[in-house]
């Protein structure tokens, strides 16, 4: 990669814990990843819904969504994962500077890019939320019929068929979205904020 010269760093007369203190509340990467069909958009969206109506400052970047603008061009490749996922976690830093809970849902398959991401943010600031559902859960429910083009050759570099998926050995939080409904399963997510004090507001 090139390196570019004469680029200096501009620190802001407003910081992260101005932020803080203003919003009432911590900010945090909620970074969901699982299989395809395990249920990342559908529950960062519910914790969104719950964080929302407690007043704090949220955000959901999709996987999906992000593909239609940010990351438009780059395909599934493991080298494009890699720069989809170095995007998104620089775009999810700058929305924690900002003071915000920012959610993250991306399949984000290997380990390694989830740690590059972790690293970009204090300790705590990078909370990796593991949606646990077998394959054959989300291969039964097939919200978007990707399984189904997958085991057909449509699609290739699918992960859990012919790609593989590194689930995290050391997640914050582990949610089991074939077990539990999605209140239960967002709840469990709030209550980790709760209890961990990033509900807390920060002293001048």
């Amino acid at each position: 990669m090139e390196v570019i010269k004469n680029i200096v760093w501009h620190n802001t007369t407003i910081t992260k814990a101005d932020r803080h203190r203003m919003n009432g509340h911590k900010s945090a990467i909620l970074w969901y990843t699982g299989l395809s069909g395990a249920g990342k958009s559908t529950l960062a969206n519910k914790v969104e819904e719950k964080l929302f109506e407690k007043g704090f400052h949220t955000y959901v970047l999709d996987g999906d969504n992000v593909r239609h603008g940010l990351n438009k061009g780059l395909g599934f490749t493991a080298e494009d994962r890699k720069e989809n996922i170095r995007r998104i976690g620089e775009v999810a830093k700058l929305f924690v500077d900002g003071g915000a809970f920012v959610s993250t849902a991306f399949i984000s398959p290997y380990r390694e890019d989830r740690d590059m991401v972790r690293s970009l943010v204090p300790e705590g600031e990078f909370i990796e939320v593991y949606i646990d559902a077998p394959i054959e859960v989300c291969e039964n429910r097939d919200p978007k019929g990707l399984y189904k083009k997958a085991r057909a050759g449509e699609i290739k570099h699918f992960t859990g068929i012919d790609d593989p998926y590194e689930a995290p050995e050391n997640a914050e939080i582990v949610v089991r979205t074939g077990d539990y409904s999605l209140e239960e399963c967002a709840n469990q997510v709030v209550d980790y904020l709760e209890k961990n004090g990033y509900f807390e507001s920060v002293e001048a």
